[in-house]
């Protein structure tokens, strides 16, 4: 299967340098993370178009034979567009549809209110990474397995030379974080822009991106940068992304 979609072939490109398998079934790919079996986007089905007529609990059934154990449900769509319907059969089965933006850049900019007073810097030590996973704790409102998995396959990318993760700090506190990682190809592809819900409308996000961006284009080469993005989307266009692709998925589940 030729994957079109900009935002699932660098989403594949990384669960593969995270330690995940694909598997090119033909008419859909696999994708799956052994080592962190609860991660919804390490573990799914891409459908190569949206299903036709009838066929949508046909591929729930593929779903649950790629993951008999799974506690979620996870379908990506390699689509340039929405579809006409959405598959009444996604919806009976409680499925949520959802919908980000694909945006590229060549040469990232500086934001218009950029941050002066934190310390930018990537991400290093072992209180370094231990502050990292807190942080995603306080932006999500829950730990657990699934962010401890997280935070260190983020940390063995990191040293493998393939991502850096960059944060803000004041007073030593990491604030916000981002990562950005080589995929291959020229293109670099952000990850995980979190900012704590104390901290928000400084600016961090938008100088992470931009430092990052310029840290993508000299260590990895990148000729494109590539962000997916639900919210957030001014922040990414203030520094110089445009919108390219819709990126377009199916999912149900409880987090791990």
């Amino acid at each position: 299967m030729q994957v079109r979609s900009l935002g699932f072939q660098t989403d594949m490109a990384l669960r593969v340098l995270e330690g995940a398998e694909v598997t090119d079934r033909g008419d859909f790919m696999v994708v799956r993370s052994p080592g962190n079996p609860t991660f919804w986007w390490g573990n799914f089905l891409l459908l190569p178009g949206w299903p036709e007529p009838g066929t949508g609990d046909g591929w729930l059934a593929r779903f649950a034979a790629e993951f008999p154990q799974a506690e979620h449900v996870a379908l990506g769509v390699d689509a340039g567009s929405e579809p006409a319907e959405i598959p009444p059969e996604f919806l009976a089965a409680g499925l949520a549809f959802e919908r980000a933006t694909v945006l590229t850049c060549t040469e990232v900019q500086p934001p218009p209110h950029q941050n002066t007073e934190a310390e930018i810097r990537r991400l290093e030590s072992g209180d370094d990474w231990v502050q990292s996973r807190d942080l995603g704790i306080r932006c999500y409102g829950y730990g657990g397995p699934y962010l401890d998995r997280r935070a260190t396959a983020r940390r063995r990318l990191t040293e493998s030379g393939r991502a850096a993760w960059f944060g803000a700090f004041t007073g030593g506190r990491l604030l916000a974080q981002l990562g950005v990682c080589d995929v291959g190809r020229g293109l670099a592809r952000y990850q995980d822009v979190e900012t704590d819900p104390a901290a928000r409308r400084r600016g961090l996000a938008g100088t992470l991106v931009w430092r990052a961006g310029r840290y993508a284009r000299e260590a990895f080469g990148a000729s494109t940068l590539v962000i997916v993005a639900e919210g957030a989307i001014r922040v990414y266009r203030a520094c110089g992304f445009a919108d390219a692709q819709g990126q377009f998925s199916f999912e149900r589940g409880t987090a791990g």
